[in-house]
């Protein structure tokens, strides 16, 4: 750790206020954390806690007349950053500090090719000439570990992955070695090997230029990862901060002991096999090829999924784990039929409806249901929750009066209040939307229940009570359940079983406690590996 010279960040009793009418007076209320060189402090906090508003009114990215600092000071390398025009922040940014969002592919404009998105920051701020500024576009592309970046800098953003479009975003960041970096959620969206290795970068970053690092999360194995301090939010403020083992090994506030309590432990508890119950979900050679290329180009075959064979038995829950591109959904939306497998055969109670038609397949639909990852946009802005839930069992003949019975029975069971079903979905928080979803689903009266990357958005405490409710309702209603997640903690908590994608192909499959305790195949022992915060035991405080 360096010495403590003059930080090189230093916020100071930061107010922001909220527009009249919020739901409380101030986003942020004296906020006051330094950041050192060589330093990388976590800010940690759910969905309203202030923490992305800080960050933002660092970098003078807050919408204008909307959220408006009041009192504080926000000092980068001892110069007041509230006191400066629009125009210093943007000489500053980019130059002396710079930010890495969440999502890369709304961050990057979609017809401008990469290389000269990164080249943009070096032409607004430095008098490089064309070829030195390519030169040092290749460079850091190099720097962040971007396969061949003399090609890559003429792709677009939609050519590359998810991983490496964030790549590009760190490069467009660090191409003039600004002495704060701000990462705003950065892996929230990468699967597991991904997201291990954009937080190496981040420490080689941080160690080889001497970068002070803002890194906010709300996932507390990243901060077990590569913390050194961290601050803790809530509703606007710090409760806590300090060194990253004394805050995660002896947590002192309780809303912090809750955080961490949260974390889902890579132990997988006990479960009971499910052995006698009767297979409800069967997959056998089910096969997902896609073909692209247009009249010029030769025709590229991906196959998306290759000879899938699963069980899933009443009762019970069956993971599906892999990284981005191992086919999990797609064998998730060949299953509910929202594509059509290319091969094979997909029974849901011994019928198969892999191949059948539309007329044919109606009455099969209400036997199986999914619930997607971002319940926003599962949901129909404009129609209320409440219409959201019955249209479906009036599709199929319940009546009306009879759909809102059961509709305001099924809010009661997820947590909801049934006077809730007039409202509209952006009158809700994400947790509550996910489980308005999952109430929509059980209005059908499924057989099957499919969760795909049901709570990779969520909060880590909300994350939490979506899970218990997932395993209330298999109990109750006795259902199967396949869960896709990329989160190898979640599938330990709530998976009896887990089936290991690769190459859209099943590499192992197995007890979830034999597959965590012993894996078998070398990319699951990959996985395990880059799985974040992997050695640090958030179990023992589940109990607190």
């Amino acid at each position: 750790m360096a010495e403590r010279e003059q930080p090189v960040l230093d916020i100071r009793g930061l107010t922001v206020q909220l527009p009249v009418g919020a739901d409380r007076l101030n986003a942020v209320e004296d906020v006051s954390f330094t950041v050192h060189a060589r330093e990388i402090l976590c800010v940690v906090g759910e969905s309203g806690s202030g923490k992305s508003v800080t960050a933002h009114t660092v970098m003078g990215l807050l919408p204008r007349r909307q959220l408006v600092p009041t009192a504080g000071e926000i000092l980068l390398q001892g110069e007041d950053l509230l006191r400066k025009t629009p125009g210093e922040m943007r000489a500053l940014r980019g130059a002396r500090m710079s930010m890495i969002f969440q999502e890369p592919m709304t961050a990057l404009n979609p017809v401008v090719r990469v290389g000269q998105q990164i080249e943009e920051v070096l032409e607004i701020h430095t008098s490089l000439n064309a070829r030195q500024r390519m030169a040092r576009v290749i460079e850091v592309m190099k720097a962040v570990n971007l396969p061949e970046p003399e090609r890559l800098v003429h792709s677009y953003p939609h050519q590359l992955s998810g991983g490496q479009r964030q790549r590009v975003m760190i490069a467009a960041a660090l191409a003039l070695e600004p002495a704060l970096l701000i990462a705003d959620e950065p892996t929230t969206a990468l699967d597991v090997t991904t997201q291990a290795q954009i937080l190496r970068l981040v420490k080689d970053i941080q160690r080889t230029h001497g970068t002070a690092v803002l890194f906010i999360t709300h996932d507390f194995g990243v901060v077990a990862e590569i913390a050194d301090r961290v601050v803790v939010m809530q509703d606007g403020r710090v409760v806590e901060q300090g060194v990253a083992e004394d805050v995660l090994r002896r947590p002192q506030h309780p809303y912090t002991r809750m955080l961490i309590s949260s974390v889902p432990s890579m132990k997988p508890p006990a479960r009971p096999p499910k052995t006698a119950a009767p297979v409800v979900l069967e997959t056998e050679g089910l096969t997902k090829i896609y073909k692209d290329g247009g009249f010029f180009q030769k025709p590229r075959i991906v196959r998306a999924a290759h000879n899938v064979e699963l069980q899933v038995r009443r009762g019970e829950t069956l993971g599906i784990v892999g990284e981005s591109g191992s086919g999990k959904s797609t064998v998730a939306r060949c299953i509910v039929r929202l594509v059509d497998p290319t091969a094979g055969h997909v029974r849901i109670d011994g019928h198969d409806i892999a191949h059948l038609p539309p007329g044919r397949l109606r009455p099969q639909r209400r036997l199986v249901q999914i619930v997607f990852q971002d319940p926003y946009r599962s949901l129909n802005p404009r129609r209320t929750v409440g219409a959201s839930i019955v249209e479906g069992p009036i599709n199929f003949g319940l009546g009306r009066e009879e759909a809102l019975v059961r509709a305001r029975d099924l809010m009661k069971l997820v947590g909801l209040d049934p006077e809730a079903l007039d409202r509209f979905p952006h009158q809700f928080s994400g947790g509550q939307r996910q489980r308005i979803c999952i109430a929509r689903a059980l209005a059908m009266e499924p057989e099957v229940l499919i969760a795909d990357e049901a709570v990779s958005a969520l909060d880590v405490s909300v994350q939490a009570q979506v899970l218990k409710l997932l395993d209330d309702v298999r109990a109750r209603f006795n259902l199967a359940i396949l869960f896709i997640t990329h989160d190898l903690r979640v599938a330990a908590q709530i998976c009896d079983r887990i089936a290991v994608m690769y190459k859209g192909e099943i590499v192992e499959h197995g007890a979830t406690g034999e597959i965590f305790h012993a894996p078998r195949h070398s990319y699951t022992r990959d996985l395990f590996d880059a799985a974040p915060g992997r050695d640090f035991d958030f179990g023992r405080f589940q109990a607190a």
